[in-house]
């Protein structure tokens, strides 16, 4: 992913700060054999999501396998109350990026403790406090959200709140894994009250029997790296086509189009609902458009977020009672590539970053990361809890079974956080100024559970 020869704008800012995630296998290739590699399409093509997996995961050839072991960690939590102003902080963000080896750094840790005591308190204001709290964090990085999340209900919950709650981190990395407890040890009390589960949370097999209590589920850029669908049209009336990879002589990757058929897809579609525009429209309108999509013919690209929706759909089948915090980017600047929701696709070579143009440059030498449409989000949310299936039975009069909200970055922390601690002398305040381009999802089950 680009980061510091980015310019350092409002809009961009975020993209510094983001997670390296790391091979599930934890093998680490040498880059001169994962660089360029086309070993990710075999024989047979694959489907998009499968091809992005790879070019991300894969543990020989896989982006993540490329990078560092090193997770950001700052040594010491960083006094905005003596830094200037925002030249000051740049300033001294660069000279912390130059004495690491770490590309980048999460808000969480920038901003520790004061974004993971937020997030605490969202929880703390939100949860039934009557039942043990239960937790459960997907992708936790270097533990910085756990601790600080667990220091702050130390701090400010009921003595019964702490001795009683459990907090869980699914991580698929066992080193992160290790690297986890290190950090939540440092408060010897919460070992007792947290543990590390190796493994990867899409996958249903891992969360054994459905847990019937209530819970909460936290997922700091998690979003961004989960594998998507590609669909393609012809032009604006023509029906949406599947996108696979085919691996043509060994050294070329090119798309291949099929009818609709992958089930998830399908259901990635449903939720969108393309068509529902066209419901209101009159037929003439329609013909019209079909004549001139004839004569003027425009292709159609749609990315689809399938991994969210796998990961819900596991999430909300294991935990149906689960309240969700998540993270992520809302918009991403200086997007190649075409289509809605396309990713950006970026590489670092010699210091320096660029982006490509084609996913399907990326092979094992790329990041790529998507943004997130929390009006979607928000859809798929519905639908694998079960209410927007149950919208097509018109007899049903059962409710909304989750109550959601959608802040701005700086809007939840105000709300939640503590936005002094954050706030440089002159009021320049990183937090809250910088991260346009990031929002919060907040989702909790209301009392229309059937």
């Amino acid at each position: 992913m680009a980061m510091m020869s980015r310019t350092l704008s409002s809009k961009t800012l975020p993209l510094l700060f983001r997670n390296p995630k790391v091979s599930p296998c934890e093998l680490w290739a040498l880059p001169s054999q994962a660089l360029f590699s086309t070993h990710i399409v075999g024989e047979k093509p694959v489907l998009v999501r499968d091809f992005i997996h790879s070019a991300l995961y894969d543990p020989r050839h896989g982006y993540f396998a490329q990078r560092s072991r090193s997770v950001g960690v700052l040594q010491k939590a960083i006094k905005f109350n003596q830094i200037e102003g925002r030249k000051a902080y740049m300033k001294y963000l660069d000279k912390i990026y130059k004495g690491s080896e770490i590309s980048w750094f999460t808000p969480v840790e920038l901003f520790k403790p004061w974004y993971a005591h937020g997030i605490a308190e969202a929880i703390m204001r939100t949860a039934n406090l009557s039942v043990p709290l239960k937790i459960y964090e997907i992708g936790g990085g270097s533990g910085t959200c756990a601790k600080g999340i667990m220091d702050y209900i130390l701090l400010n919950a009921p003595t019964r709140v702490y001795n009683n709650m459990t907090y869980v981190s699914v991580e698929i990395s066992p080193s992160l894994a290790e690297l986890q407890r290190e950090t939540v040890g440092e408060v010897r009390s919460h070992l007792s009250k947290f543990r590390v589960e190796c493994r990867d949370a899409a996958d249903r097999k891992g969360w054994g029997d459905v847990e019937q209590e209530p819970c909460w589920v936290i997922m700091l850029e998690v979003l961004d790296n989960l594998p998507h669908d590609l669909i393609y049209s012809e032009n604006q009336v023509s029906p949406w086509k599947e996108v696979w990879v085919e691996n043509q002589d060994g050294e070329t990757l090119s798309e291949l189009y099929k009818p609709l058929q992958d089930s998830l897809i399908k259901r990635c579609i449903e939720i969108i609902d393309f068509e529902k525009k066209h419901d209101s429209q009159s037929s003439a309108l329609l013909k019209a458009k079909s004549v001139w999509s004839k004569v003027f013919p425009k292709p159609r690209r749609s990315w689809l977020p399938t991994g969210c929706l796998k990961l819900l759909e596991v999430l909300h089948g294991a935990l149906p009672k689960m309240s969700l915090i998540a993270s992520d980017f809302s918009y991403l600047p200086d997007v190649r590539i075409l289509g809605e929701r396309a990713p950006l696709v970026s590489t670092k070579k010699d210091g320096s970053s660029s982006d490509y143009g084609s996913y399907l440059d990326a092979k094992g030498d790329a990041d790529i990361f998507f943004p997130t449409e929390f009006w979607l989000l928000e859809r798929i949310d519905h639908y694998c809890s079960g209410w927007m299936k149950l919208q097509k039975d018109n007899s049903s009069k059962e409710g909304k079974k989750r109550r959601t909200i959608i802040l701005d970055t700086s809007s939840f922390m105000e709300e939640f956080g503590l936005p002094s601690r954050t706030r440089t002398k002159d009021g320049y305040n990183p937090l809250l100024d910088d991260f346009k381009n990031t929002k919060f999802y907040l989702s909790v089950p209301t009392h229309n559970t059937s």
